[in-house]
Parts: C-alpha cells; sequence; structure tokens
C-alpha cells in the first residue's frame, strides 16, 4: 500500500568483520567485507524505480561505501549526526564481554562508559528527523544499526530507549512515512532483505 506522503528509506550499512562478529562498531571506521559489498551492489537492484529528493549518509566509510556501490555515491550527503552511537569504552567488544563484567547491562538503558547515551543518541536523531520534516521529501539514509534503531523510536515519538524494540540486520531496508497525515508518522516497512 503507498500514499502520498513521503517515505525515508533507511538503509543499514553492508557487513563488516565486526559486525559479523558482534564486535561494537561506533566510530572505528572499518572496511565491508566482501559479502558486503556484494550486498551493498545488489541493494541497487531493490531499491530500483525508487526516486530519491536528497541521499544522506553517516560519515562512517561502511555506510558511505554501501551507498556507493548501492549507485547513489554522487548524490550522498554526508551528515554527521548520522554516526553510529558511540561506544566509548565498548568499542570493539561484544555484549557477551560486556556482560561478563557488567551483568545486567543494556545498551539502550545504561549508555557506554566514555560514550554515548540513548538521549545523546536520541538528540541527533532528532535533529536528524526535523530536517526530514522540513526537507518533506523522498530521502535514503545510510547508516548503522544501533543509530537508525533509535532514529525509527524517536520517529514514532518513543523515547531513544524504545530503539531496543527494533532489530537490523546488514544491508536490510526499512521505511519510514505516514499514514493519513503528516502528523501519524508509522514505521511502513522494517528489515526487509
Amino acid at each position: 500500500m503507498s500514499n502520498a506522503f513521503p517515505e525515508i528509506y533507511l538503509v543499514r550499512h553492508g557487513q563488516t568483520e565486526w559486525s559479523l562478529s558482534g564486535k561494537h562498531t561506533g566510530r572505528t571506521d572499518i572496511p565491508l567485507t566482501a559479502a558486503g559489498e556484494e550486498s551493498a551492489r545488489q541493494l541497487a537492484n531493490r531499491l530500483q524505480g525508487h526516486a530519491f529528493d536528497a541521499v544522506w549518509s553517516s560519515p562512517s566509510q561502511r555506510a558511505s561505501n554501501t551507498c556507493a556501490l548501492a549507485g547513489y555515491g554522487s548524490a550522498r550527503l554526508i551528515k554527521d549526526d548520522l554516526a553510529e552511537w558511540d561506544y566509548g569504552s565498548y568499542e570493539g567488544v561484544t555484549t557477551k564481554e560486556i556482560l561478563a563484567e557488567r551483568p545486567g547491562w543494556q545498551l539502550f538503558r545504561d549508555g557506554c562508559p566514555k560514550g554515548e547515551l540513548a538521549f545523546d543518541v536520541g538528540a541527533r536523531a532528532d535533529r536528524i528527523i526535523a530536517n526530514i520534516r522540513n526537507a518533506n521529501s523522498r530521502i535514503l539514509i545510510f547508516s548503522s544499526s544501533h543509530f537508525l534503531r533509535v532514529l525509527a523510536a524517536r520517529w514514532l515519538g518513543l523515547p531513544p530507549e524504545g530503539g531496543s524494540l527494533f532489530v537490523l540486520d546488514t544491508a536490510t531496508i526499512s521505511v519510514l512515512g505516514y499514514e493519513h497525515d503528516l502528523t501519524e508518522p508509522v514505521i511502513r516497512r522494517w528489515n526487509q532483505i
């Protein structure tokens, strides 16, 4: 079902060595794996037939290269607010390793020492949403999992911690939009492979 309101396409970057191993990858700028590059190329077919008024990307090479391999590199505008969660002391560490040292830890509730809290990521997501609503047009966004999850939560009016309710696989497409009018933001599609 489609409607006349603008849709915002969210694309999580392709696979990296750290996404494959479950390591938190915030500000460490690591490349896509060969499989990640291939899945990024396949996004071009999946996005074929969709016209976008703007293409925004996180500054990370994993998001920016996914954008380029999907065929949108020449239209890409880098937006620093689209950067992944700053994991601080937990950068490059798996959740299993964190839980061994800090039982009961939850990213969306507890944040990261020397990194960001959900509130911080939510503030960045709110600025992106304000830009989206001001543009009132179809936008394609390339970023990372936890940031996009917070963005979806804030789009719906949930607190940033609500991002814990959404899961995103690599090289997936999700779509934000509206239902009856521009005062009713919804998730139209989520985590499509």
